[in-house]
């Protein structure tokens, strides 16, 4: 049997979590229940069991956005045309495969058409007076 871990204080737990977020806003990383937990030799399980408020608080930190970005790590303009450029490019590439999808249906709707057709005038016993040849070839 394993010893009871040692729970830290709430109000510790939380001056340690400011500090960490506000590492990770200055260095541009995600923060996570996991590296938190690591700071007090708590396993994540643990961790969330006892602060389920503070791991909350974290996932909330982790998908907020950085704030501005500094010079050293704003995007080139390289970087940022490209990034504009992806998204009409997916929608180019997703427009040209639907196109061709629809362009073979209606190739499939034509043959379908034609073959009922035929049998529409063959149940009906059509006889077509321009046809020339004999009239079992077509």
């Amino acid at each position: 049997m394993s010893r009871p871990a040692d729970i830290p204080s709430e109000a510790h737990v939380r001056r340690v979590l400011d500090q960490y977020v506000n590492e990770c806003h200055g260095n541009g990383t995600r923060p996570s229940v996991l590296a938190l937990a690591a700071k007090f030799d708590l396993s994540n399980t643990t961790f969330r069991r006892h602060f389920p408020d503070l791991a909350k608080d974290v996932s909330t930190a982790r998908s907020r956005p950085a704030p501005h970005p500094t010079a050293e790590t704003r995007p080139s303009p390289y970087e940022v045309l490209a990034a504009r450029n992806a998204k009409p490019r997916r929608a180019n590439r997703t427009l040209t495969e639907n196109l061709q999808f629809a362009a073979a249906q209606i190739q499939r709707l034509a043959v379908d058409n034609a073959r009922l057709h035929e049998a529409l005038e063959a149940a009906s016993n059509i006889t077509h007076i321009d046809r020339v040849g004999p009239p079992g070839r077509r």
